[in-house]
């Protein structure tokens, strides 16, 4: 049975909506989903991965610019945060935390993938090297506050049996 990815595509923007209502107090403008070219390059500078295995196998990432993190930091943990510190990187982290263990309960077996815990990556324009050239990668860019955007993007395959 092959893995239907439209399945994950409405729970995530969900998932993702009300993670940044409930936990920072902003609400999100999810824009059309597209999928990702890996080898393009982006323009983010910290990204959070999660880790699926179990049923699935693939990532739950989240990326944006430093200004951006640094907002939702001095938001949740209080102001005057500069650069890409401790705090902003713990921020960055559990927001995707909380995204990835918020989704189990909204996809088809749910119960049956595992997360891993956050993985942070950093730097201007950093790339993400995905596991496989084969896997779709799907991007949903959100827009927050007036210009700033963050992407969650998924990339899951059904793992071999």
């Amino acid at each position: 049975m092959a893995l239907e990815l439209a399945n994950y595509v409405e729970p995530f923007v969900e998932v993702t909506v009300t993670t940044f209502k409930e936990f920072i107090g902003i609400e999100p403008s999810p824009s059309h989903p597209h999928f990702l070219d890996p080898d393009q390059g982006h323009e983010w500078d910290i990204s959070a991965v999660i880790g699926l295995s179990g049923l699935v196998k693939g990532a739950v990432i989240v990326s944006m610019k430093t200004e951006l993190a640094i907002k939702l930091t001095d938001m949740l943990a209080g102001p005057g945060h500069k650069e890409l510190d401790a705090d902003v990187i713990d921020v960055v982290g559990e927001i995707n935390n909380i995204i990835a263990g918020n989704i189990k309960p909204k996809i088809p077996n749910g119960e049956k993938i595992v997360i891993s815990i956050p993985t942070i990556i950093k730097g201007k324009e950093h790339q993400i090297a995905w596991p496989s050239k084969q896997t779709r990668i799907l991007c949903i860019p959100h827009k927050v506050f007036e210009n700033d955007i963050f992407h969650l993007m998924v990339a899951i395959e059904e793992s071999e049996k």
